[in-house]
């Protein structure tokens, strides 16, 4: 057997003996000994410290999987192994071939479901197999597409059997997911290994998404030069959102949710800030029942009212088509080998799993009589758990089981229970093998498919574990199809055309990306207003622990009353609450909830999580350096929020720590995310939500006139709290005086920081929105911020400082003024929302489309 100089194999044991790197003689297999003949370069301690390097990388790149109820968080980092899966070119084009028949019989499978019937008609398949498999929706019969093909993208899961030949275990059909995932792993392996990839011969992944590219342009109805294609997703929930965000970005297309879209006049229309854009394509990631909740589930939110009607009309297209699910169906791999000869008068070229449908008498009766030797699926997957294996269920549970399936016997199919191949993975240190399944993807070119060179491959995440799944706790690898000529350079070709909406101004941003960005600009501004505003307050209280000041001083009453007042964390400091005791008893644990309780509305913890919901919803527009921040942030403040240390030298060390990457933050937005992708309303945000804070802070803290000495404190607080403290300084050069804090912080036109000058390029930033552009007259939102800049212009700080007379304590004229710009700023955002992100009220069902099967 071959042997490479380290030795890798030394402490490698197979226990099932059906391994990747073994031939059925145990002979080591040349392209992997090739491998491990490139690591000797390596060597142990370089092996794993590239996998270090992985793990860093995907990391600073927020690549991520979302685990849901995962109790150390649903973002979970994505795992990449070092070690990749290889195969030679020669095997993977004979694997090429059944791949593509097989796309190409589950298209005719789709086709004759929702058309004449024929498989049904002429006894190929039994009736249940179809009409008895949820995924078949009655409202798709008889629909004609405008592609040449039905099934447009096709996934299969792949494993090798005791036979060394690679198996088809798993068809998925509906919404494949993995393809952004194999090109973030080709992206992040050749980064850290980009030497072997010239060594080993590796085929390149780039001309697969040129040809999805294609795909997709080609499926437009109208055969127009450019085309509008968007990406449907979920949202920012769903756990392969990342990989709707990077093939948004990747290729060029927007990513929008169901309320982004909207029918009217029998055509789809994307909502944008100008108004209805015409959509052509659809690559959807939603599922087939909640594509439609006018026809389809009626409490979906996820999709689009009257979107089945369009594509009867076919007006627009969807990729994979809304009903394909029904063929991502285990029932139908008993009957394939006849549905191949139906059609296509051929022998399947990939082998499968022995499969029993329960729907037959004989092979219900096989099923039950063997349940503990089997495998147990539903032919749908409504419940995604309901996986049996026999093997592991004692008595009583294989007694219930065979009480469901005998229920309802045409739902279940049972499978033969193989030890599939495992492949090397580098844990703990040393390599161990690893079950895994791999997963290459196919879609339609015109009339015939287009394969992958390469996939994505799952590994179980540990030696014992027999189920492969991300949602487990699985990793993964880069699938490399190796050949033995040198790989040709190839000049990435440019796409042949124009494709989806061309986002080249603000005219054409999704009316949603468009209302997270606001969002975003509005949480971050209030993130980082309320951090140091607290900061302020927490330094003082540091003060009272070191007895130099009193804990029931006027000046810490002030503070903390504006801390329930900026925040909103009512009665807080006001009033006594529910209980009938006062947050000024024990200002510290008030201090503590408001800072750190996540379900308390307006808390800085409560905030800081609306402002990563904002930012992930836009991760699309992210650049890397954005989201090694953003991660950072979290970071830190997780470990202040999840730990036993809540002092007050703590919180403020971790408060100086977000602040600061609060600001690098601010300033990689501005650096990453251009004009036109939607920065404005990032901007619009921003300015609005710190004006309001600013009023907020004056009217809490000045309204009332205070002895000399309390007022000039809460003056320099104001200041500190603003970051203006030595511009005033180096403006004034005076004891601090209300007035001029006032001109500083209220009414100067030149200072970034007063409000003035916000509300000023609030202003100019309301007039370059589109309505705001082509409308002859000022729209609702400019003329409230007009209206408060003028009130600001008019403003002078000797008569808002004064109070009606000397014995009166409330400055009345300041109040005003404080009042009357906070009501028109609110009243200006939500002219904003109503003008730009309000969506169509919801359509109801004209009837009930569930019934009993």
């Amino acid at each position: 057997m071959p042997t490479t100089k380290t030795n890798w194999l030394g402490s490698y044991n197979t226990h099932q003996g059906n391994d990747e790197l073994f031939s059925l003689d145990n002979a080591l297999k040349p392209y992997w000994n090739k491998l491990f003949t490139s690591f000797d370069s390596l060597g142990d301690s370089g092996l794993m410290a590239r996998q270090k390097d992985i793990d860093w990388l995907l990391s600073e790149n927020g690549v991520t999987y979302n685990v849901y109820n995962d109790p150390q968080g649903m973002h979970r980092p994505w795992s990449l192994n070092v070690v990749p899966f290889v195969l030679h070119q020669q095997e993977w084009d004979q694997v090429s071939k059944g791949i593509k028949q097989r796309a190409e019989i589950l298209n005719l499978v789709l086709k004759d479901a929702y058309g004449e019937g024929r498989l049904v008609k002429d006894g190929i398949i039994p009736y249940e197999v179809i009409y008895g498999h949820r995924g078949f929706l009655r409202q798709c019969s008889g629909m004609e597409l405008n592609t040449e093909k039905y099934l447009s993208i096709y996934a299969a899961d792949l494993c090798r059997g005791t036979d060394g030949r690679l198996w088809v275990v798993n068809d998925r059909t509906e919404a494949p997911s993995g393809m952004g995932y194999a090109l973030e792993n080709r992206s992040t392996i050749n980064r850290i290994l980009p030497e072997m990839f010239t060594e080993m011969n590796v085929k390149r992944l780039s001309g697969f998404f040129q040809d999805l590219n294609q795909m997709l342009v080609d499926a437009d109805p109208g055969k127009k030069e450019n085309p509008n294609i968007v990406i449907l997703t979920p949202g920012s929930h769903n756990e392969t959102y990342f990989e709707h965000a990077y093939l948004a970005s990747f290729l060029g297309y927007p990513l929008v949710q169901g309320n982004d879209l909207v029918v009217r006049d029998g055509f789809v229309w994307m909502k944008s800030l100008q108004g209805l854009k015409r959509i052509d394509v659809i690559l959807r990631r939603v599922d087939d029942a909640f594509t439609d909740p006018l026809e389809l589930r009626e409490d979906s939110h996820l999709g689009v009212a009257g979107l089945l009607d369009v594509v009867r009309r076919k007006n627009v297209s969807v990729i994979n088509p809304v009903g394909s699910g029904v063929i991502e169906n285990p029932g139908l791999i008993p009957f394939m080998p006849s549905i191949a000869k139906y059609f296509l008068n051929e022998e399947l070229i990939l082998p499968q799993i022995a499969s029993w449908w329960c729907g037959q008498e004989n092979e219900k009766n096989y099923v039950l009589e063997n349940l503990s030797k089997l495998v147990v699926k539903r032919i749908d997957r409504t419940n995604r758990e309901s996986i049996y294996f026999g093997e592991f269920l004692n008595p009583e549970e294989l007694d219930a089981l065979k009480k469901v399936i005998q229920e309802r016997p045409y739902r279940f199919v049972a499978q033969e229970r193989i030890n599939f191949s495992t492949a090397p993975n580098l844990a703990n240190n040393t390599l161990e093998p690893r079950n895994i399944v791999a997963r290459a993807f196919c879609i339609a070119l015109k009339n015939e498919y287009s394969v992958m060179q390469g996939g994505l491959v799952r590994v179980s995440p540990n030696a014992d574990t027999i189920r492969v799944s991300n949602q487990r706790g699985g990793t993964s690898k880069d699938f490399w199809i190796m050949q033995d000529s040198p790989i040709k350079q190839e000049v990435n070709r440019q796409w042949q055309k124009k494709t989806s909406v061309a986002i080249s101004g603000l005219n054409d941003l999704p009316s949603l990306t468009a209302e997270n960005l606001y969002w975003a600009g509005r949480y971050v501004g209030r993130t980082l207003v309320t951090a140091r505003f607290i900061r302020v307050v927490i330094r003082q209280m540091a003060l009272v622990q070191n007895n130099s000041d009193q804990p029931d001083s006027e000046k810490l009453k002030v503070l903390f009353k504006a801390v329930t007042h900026l925040t909103g964390t009512y009665p807080g400091f006001t009033v006594k609450g529910q209980d009938g005791t006062h947050a000024m008893e024990d200002p510290m644990q008030e201090m503590l909830s408001v800072i750190l309780d996540r379900d308390r509305v307006g808390s800085l913890a409560h905030t800081i999580n609306m402002f990563s919901n904002s930012y992930y919803s836009i991760r699309n527009l992210w650049s890397s350096d954005m989201w090694r921040v953003f991660e950072n942030i979290q970071k830190i403040w997780n470990a202040l929020v999840e730990g036993k240390d809540h002092s007050v030298n703590r919180i403020l060390k971790v408060l100086n720590q977000l602040i600061t990457r609060l600001i690098a933050f601010m300033g990689l937005i501005e650096e990453s995310i251009m004009v036109q992708q939607g920065l404005l309303l990032y901007f619009i945000g921003l300015q609005m939500e710190q004006s309001m804070l600013t009023i907020t802070k004056c009217r809490a803290l000045l309204s009332i006139k205070f002895d000399q000495q309390v007022e000039y404190e809460l003056l320099e607080y104001l200041l500190t709290s603003h970051e203006s403290l030595n511009i005033y300084r180096y403006s004034y050069r005076s004891h601090i005086q209300l007035e001029h804090v006032l001109d500083l912080v209220l009414l100067d036109m030149d200072y970034s920081r007063s409000l003035t000058y916000m509300v000023n390029r609030l202003q100019k930033d309301l007039a370059r929105l589109p309505h705001s552009e082509q409308d002859h007259h000022l729209s609702n939102y400019q003329k409230y911020v007009l209206e408060a800049f003028s009130k600001l212009r008019m403003a002078e700080s000797t008569k808002i400082a004064k109070t009606k007379s000397h014995n009166d304590f409330k400055r009345e004229e300041l109040v005003t003024l404080m009042k009357q710009l906070s009501e028109l700023l609110h009243k200006s955002s939500q002219a904003i929302s109503n003008t730009y992100f309000n969506h169509t009220d919801r359509q109801n069902q004209m009837f009930n489309q569930s019934f009993p099967i």
